[in-house]
């Protein structure tokens, strides 16, 4: 019998928003857009010039480090705009669609008799290496890298979660191909962590070649870092990867029909959503046909690619992050309030008893994007220690990346962690400290100490 791992710390965000079970055909984007800012640590170097015609699977630009690591085109069209930024840093490859669905002809080897080599190499020529991300450091895999394990989160407990279950229902047979391509991958296990609450979707249930991990507990319960701390933790040395279910899902289309197919259901939530729902789309989809759903008054409106506490903001003009399945539309939080927080309120969820959310556990909450409060001395409260179910200190961690002291971040276990762990300790800051910026900085730091790139 699998022994359920039981986390008492955390704090579930109850939002109004939460989508309906249901699967309605989602307006046809202009324009999609791979963005380099998805993948942290990633210099691009660009294979194709604006106006080249590209098909799904075309390779548009590679890692300048690591030039084994491309970035394929997630439909067929023409290559409309490179949209840089500061120092001309290459911020989105635009793709205007053509409509044929056309893609690049890639012949699979058989997953059962081909070597690791010849797996990886397939997945870097088809640009399917970026589904793997590496710890520490939250980086893409290294292919020259064995990791001692790979991890599979089948459930997330963020706010307004996309359900994993929903998300992957019938795509038993794909899946199970991505789990026998992952294990060619390592000589480890292929760890799948799942929800003790409720029974798990029989894609999950039936894989076979996985070691299953049940998880009890709020959030970040759902987050594959937790699970890893609690199931192998990572010391200096170690390597492992990760990878979300629907590109477990992707990874084992690619190896059936030899297409790169990154289509993925995404939750459209949040309280500014009419009706929330699921959509299906292609990572790096435009958001703007998404814009009906959304209530009027759009300069009020925070339209984020991921959740409220890790994603990015990227307005209703933006596009949808490669590693992100589900979009959240918020207000922006930009009026005064009466008082401010001295004013006692029922419609403001707090950890502490400032306001009255205490008495009302189950209540779900509008919330907005105010900081409630202006940024102040960082002083030890245990505020971060009561949401981190990990055996470290964070206020420390945080205050030695401060300080650029590598050898006590090390100690500190940083290696642990990456933003989204990290993630309800800024949100619960009284101090108002940017904690994933920061962590961001310290594992930056670390790898400039380790010689990568």
């Amino acid at each position: 019998m699998q022994q359920t791992i039981k986390l008492k710390k955390g704090l579930n965000i109850k939002l109004q928003g939460l989508p309906e079970r249901v699967l309605p055909k989602c307006p046809s984007p202009l324009s999609y857009a791979i963005k380099p800012t998805d993948f942290h640590g990633l210099t691009p170097k660009m294979l194709l010039e604006e106006g080249s015609a590209v098909k799904a699977g075309t390779p548009i630009f590679c890692d300048k480090y690591k030039p084994e690591i491309i970035f394929a085109s997630p439909v067929s069209g023409t290559l409309q705009a490179v949209n840089r930024g500061e120092r001309r840093a290459i911020l989105e490859v635009v793709i205007a669609p053509d409509g044929k669905g056309e893609s690049e002809p890639l012949t699979p080897p058989g997953v059962e008799t081909a070597s690791r080599s010849e797996v990886v190499d397939f997945m870097l020529r088809s640009g399917a290496w970026p589904f793997l991300v590496q710890r520490p450091y939250g980086v893409i895999a290294d292919p020259q890298v064995s990791p001692k394990a790979i991890f599979i989160s089948g459930f997330d407990t963020s706010p307004l979660a996309a359900d994993a279950d929903y998300i992957v229902n019938g795509e038993g047979a794909p899946f199970q191909k991505g789990v026998d391509v992952l294990k060619k991958l390592t000589a480890g296990k292929v760890h799948l962590s799942l929800c003790a609450s409720y029974p798990a979707n029989n894609v999950f249930e039936r894989a076979r070649g996985v070691e299953v991990h049940r998880f009890s507990g709020p959030h970040p319960a759902g987050n594959v870092g937790v699970q890893i701390h609690h199931i192998d933790p990572i010391n200096k040395g170690d390597v492992v990867w990760t990878i979300a279910p629907q590109h477990v899902v992707a990874l084992g289309r690619l190896f059936v029909a030899g297409v790169y197919d990154v289509s993925k259901v995404v939750a459209l939530v949040g309280t500014e959503v009419k009706k929330p729902r699921y959509y299906r789309m292609v990572a790096g989809a435009s958001l703007s046909g998404l814009a009906e759903f959304v209530n009027d008054g759009g300069e009020h409106k925070r339209v984020i690619s991921g959740n409220v506490l890790t994603g990015t903001s990227v307005g209703i003009n933006g596009y949808l992050g490669f590693y992100d399945n589900e979009v959240t539309v918020i207000s922006e939080g930009d009026c005064c309030e009466t008082l401010g927080w001295l004013m006692p309120r029922f419609k403001k969820l707090s950890m502490s008893r400032s306001y009255f959310s205490w008495l009302m556990p189950d209540k779900h909450y509008a919330l907005d994007t105010n900081l409630n409060g202006g940024r102040r001395s960082f002083v030890v409260t245990g505020q971060y220690e009561r949401v981190l179910p990990m055996d470290i200190l964070p206020v420390y961690l945080i205050k030695a990346i401060m300080a650029g002291d590598v050898e006590r971040m090390e100690k500190l276990g940083i290696y642990e962690v990456v933003e989204e762990d990290l993630a309800l300790c800024e949100f619960v800051c009284s101090s108002k400290m940017e904690v994933q910026q920061l962590l961001r900085k310290g594992i930056n730091l670390m790898r400039v100490e380790a010689g990568a790139r």
